[in-house]
C-alpha cells in the first residue's frame, strides 16, 4: 500500500511513523526524527531527511541500527524469521534458494564479517547479482572499521531509497530503476530484423540462468525492455540471438549447419540505475555490437 507525499505531510507523528517506520529496518525512530522536518516538497527530500537522521545519530545508535539487519542467507533468513522487506529483498537475488555449499560459504563470510566489525554485512541486494554480492562481501572484509561503517551506511541509502519509492508517491521520486534493451539490425537486408528469438541469461555461480525469453518485433526491438522498472543487478550476462532461424525464414541461402546459428553476446552491468542498450548488427556471416543509448 502506498501513501501520497501530500498526505504524509499532513500526518501527525504517530501516523507518520506508522506509515514509514518499516523503511529503515526495525528503526521507527528514523521516521519519527524526520517528521519534524515536514513539509517535504519531494520524495527525495523526505529520503534525505531520513538518511540525515541516521547519519547524525551517535555512533552507538548507528551500530545498534546496523545490528538490527539480518545476516545475508543466514539461519534466520532461511527460517523466515526476518522482516517481510528483508525476506523479499534476499529472495530477489536468489539467496533463499542456495545450495548447501553456497549456504556454508555465506555462513563463513557472515561469521568473519561479524567478528571483525561487530554488525552484519549490509548490502542492497536488489542492485547486485549473487556473484557480485559475494565479491563485495570479500572485498569489504578488507576495510578498516571507519571505511566499512561508511560503506554500510551507503548501502542503507540504496536499500531505503528503494523501500521509500515503493511506499510513497509524489513529486521528486528518486531514480531507482535501470533499463536493458536491444535492437537487431539485418545489414544483409538493410532493415530491422523481425522475429529473431532472443534469450537473456545471468551468469552466476558458474551457471547460466535464463531470465528472459522473447523475440524482436517489426522494428527489430523487443516490445518491452529486457529488464525495466527495477535496478539492473550488477553482474555478468549473456544475450543469445537465434540468427540461423532468422536467415532461414527469410529464404537466405545458408550452409547446413549455418555459419552463424545462435550468436552469444557476453557483457557486464556495473550501473544498476543506468541504461544499457546492446544492439546487434548482423549478416549470415558476421555480426558486431556496441553499447548504445
Amino acid at each position: 500500500m502506498t501513501v501520497a507525499l501530500a498526505d504524509l505531510n499532513r500526518l501527525d507523528l504517530a501516523d507518520f511513523t506508522a506509515a514509514l517506520g518499516a523503511t529503515f529496518e526495525l528503526a521507527p525512530w528514523v521516521a519519527a526524527t524526520a517528521h519534524a522536518r515536514r513539509p517535504f516538497a519531494a520524495v527525495t527530500d523526505l529520503h534525505a531527511a531520513m538518511m540525515a537522521a541516521v547519519q547524525s545519530a551517535p555512533r552507538e545508535a548507528q551500530l545498534a541500527f546496523l545490528r538490527n539487519h539480518p545476516d545475508l542467507a543466514g539461519k534466520a533468513a532461511r527460517a523466515g524469521a526476518v522482516t517481510a522487506e528483508s525476506r523479499s529483498e534476499q529472495a530477489s537475488a536468489g539467496l533463499d534458494a542456495l545450495s548447501d555449499e553456497e549456504f556454508a560459504r555465506f555462513h563463513r563470510l557472515n561469521d568473519a564479517y561479524r567478528a571483525k566489525f561487530g554488525f552484519p554485512f549490509v548490502i542492497c541486494v536488489r542492485r547486485h547479482g549473487r556473484d557480485s554480492i559475494l565479491h563485495q562481501f570479500e572485498r569489504r572484509l578488507q576495510h578498516d572499521a571507519a571505511a566499512e561503517l561508511a560503506a554500510a551506511l551507503q548501502e542503507i541509502f540504496y536499500i531505503t531509497r528503494l523501500r521509500l519509492a515503493a511506499a510513497v508517491t509524489g513529486e521528486g521520486m528518486p531514480k531507482i530503476a535501470g533499463r536493458l534493451s536491444t535492437h537487431v539490425l539485418d545489414t544483409h537486408a538493410g532493415r530491422p530484423a523481425a522475429g529473431v528469438g532472443i534469450e537473456l541469461y545471468e551468469l552466476a555461480g558458474g551457471q547460466a540462468h535464463r531470465i528472459v525469453r522473447t523475440a524482436t518485433n517489426d522494428d527489430g526491438r523487443t516490445d518491452r525492455p529486457l529488464i525495466d522498472g527495477r535496478p539492473l543487478p550488477i553482474g555478468r550476462y549473456e544475450l543469445r540471438f537465434a540468427l540461423g532461424d532468422h536467415f532461414r525464414s527469410r529464404g537466405v541461402h545458408v550452409d547446413d549447419p549455418p555459419f552463424l546459428d545462435i550468436v552469444p553476446l557476453r557483457f557486464s552491468i556495473a550501473e544498476p540505475e543506468g541504461h544499457y542498450h546492446v544492439p546487434l548488427l548482423c549478416t549470415p556471416w558476421s555480426y558486431s555490437t556496441y553499447r548504445g543509448s
